[in-house]
């Protein structure tokens, strides 16, 4: 139970709403009730109704991390009013005429907190809660809501729904009152007592995944050795998105022990769905440590509008094996004995 008591004007005594809805304790009724009973002479209708959108795009690549930025509308408006108390005299119509202006204030939501929900799999949220101190009726958030998503590298092109959940707290009822009226007229002693509803609303936010190509690697053959000079990689490159990428290249992003002259390779049109296999030529460091290695590639292609997309980077696995041996120099070192023993047996056969 929260008892607010005040001689303020309503601009204050939204401030003082604020810090109570966020000391309230936990578990405590949805109606935050003042313990002082004063003059009711108006029961109001109306709450706040509140909305939200996407400033800028909603339409985003898959594969990525991306910022929302979400605007708030309140769209609430008063309903109707009706007389609980006649203000049969001087000083109940200005206590009548005072409570009015601050039942106006009813359709104002205060301390919104909103939560962001996917019902997707697919579309991870990685934001927590966002908070708005107040907003009236009739206006638009002056900062945004930004939220972070994460959009899965797998996630098929369409709308896909997110969910804001919205909490706040407003005005339902004032009563009001004085200990008389002065020599000029005015309100003595005059008194403020408000109850407070908490409210919950979820809006729909619907994000758009582009159509576009986009990129796997499925299958690679190679066998590298250290010191070895133009070793064979050869990659299966497959289109799993919805778009043809057009004129499409594979590039190699080659580092130590690896280097390559031939870092580049021509595929050309890829249907979705289509793979193609393009082979690449690398030299090995001959101190090279026998391990597996990955060799990030990416493709540069022409999407459907005449624009140049180059790809998120794909990770090659190769394996490096020890050096060939090399039979050179024993084969030398055995000619050279034979050659040896020819003419040490010619010798002894002449004397």
């Amino acid at each position: 139970m929260i008892k607010i008591v005040n001689f303020v004007h309503v601009t204050a005594f939204l401030f003082i709403a604020l810090a109570l809805v966020g000391s309230a304790p936990a578990g405590a009724s949805d109606n935050y009730i003042p313990s002082v009973s004063l003059e009711n002479y108006w029961t109001v209708s109306g709450s706040p109704q509140l909305d939200a959108s996407l400033a800028g795009t909603r339409e985003f690549d898959r594969g990525g991390t991306v910022t929302l930025h979400v605007d708030l509308a309140n769209y609430g408006r008063i309903m109707g009013f009706k007389a609980d108390k006649k203000a049969d005299s001087r000083m109940d119509q200005m206590l009548a005429d005072r409570e009015l202006d601050y039942e106006w204030e009813r359709t104002t939501a205060l301390g919104i907190t909103g939560t962001l929900r996917s019902g997707n799999d697919m579309i991870e949220v990685k934001s927590g809660d966002q908070v708005i101190e107040a907003l009236r009726a009739g206006e638009r958030s002056r900062d945004s809501m930004n939220f972070a998503i994460k959009i899965s590298s797998r996630t098929p092109a369409g709308e896909y729904p997110l969910f804001l959940d919205l909490s706040y707290d407003y005005q339902y009822n004032v009563e009001v009152d004085a200990d008389s009226l002065d020599a000029e007229g005015r309100l003595r002693g005059f008194r403020t007592a408000y109850w407070y509803q908490r409210a919950n609303e979820t809006v729909t936010i619907p994000v758009k995944v582009k159509k576009e190509a986009y990129f796997e690697i499925a299958e690679v053959e190679a066998d590298l050795r250290a010191g070895e000079k133009s070793g064979i990689i050869e990659v299966t490159f497959r289109n799993t998105g919805e778009e043809v990428a057009e004129d499409a290249i594979a590039r190699l992003s080659v580092f130590k022990p690896f280097s390559s002259t031939d870092d580049q390779a021509y595929i050309g049109t890829l249907l979705p769905g289509e793979v193609r296999a393009v082979r690449f030529k690398i030299d090995v460091d001959s101190d090279a440590t026998e391990k597996p290695y990955s060799i990030n590639s990416e493709i540069k292609y022409t999407d459907i509008r005449g624009g140049t997309v180059i790809s998120e980077s794909m990770k090659i696995p190769v394996n490096v094996g020890g050096a060939k041996r090399s039979y050179a120099l024993p084969v030398v070192a055995a000619l050279i004995i034979l050659a040896a023993v020819g003419a040490y047996i010619h010798r002894r056969r002449r004397g």
